[in-house]
């Protein structure tokens, strides 16, 4: 299952990449692809979470997870607070607004 869930971030990052070396007019268009590709793998994440066989009650048991600092060490590093914040939502069981 975490197959699916290295899958749908490295699409994203590969969007992240691509958007970082577009023209200015040719951004928007990589935004979209890239926000669209990380919200995929953000939903990908809590697929896999709500399969593990224990709940996490706080970021720092997830960040002992093997799966997540693999996640981590993948991330440039302006998209590490989103994934937190995607994390801790998560971990709380609450829907981003």
């Amino acid at each position: 299952m975490f197959k699916n869930v290295k899958m749908k971030l490295e699409t994203a990052l590969e969007d992240w990449e691509a958007m970082k070396k577009t023209s200015y007019d040719e951004s928007a268009d990589f935004a979209e692809r890239f926000e669209l590709h990380f919200y995929e793998f953000i939903d990908e994440l809590k697929i896999w979470y709500q399969q593990l066989g224990k709940k996490l009650t706080t970021i720092e048991e997830a960040e002992d997870l093997v799966e997540i600092k693999e996640i981590l060490e993948r991330l440039p590093e302006p998209l590490v607070l989103n994934f937190y914040n995607e994390l801790e939502l998560i971990i709380e069981g609450k829907e981003q607004e």
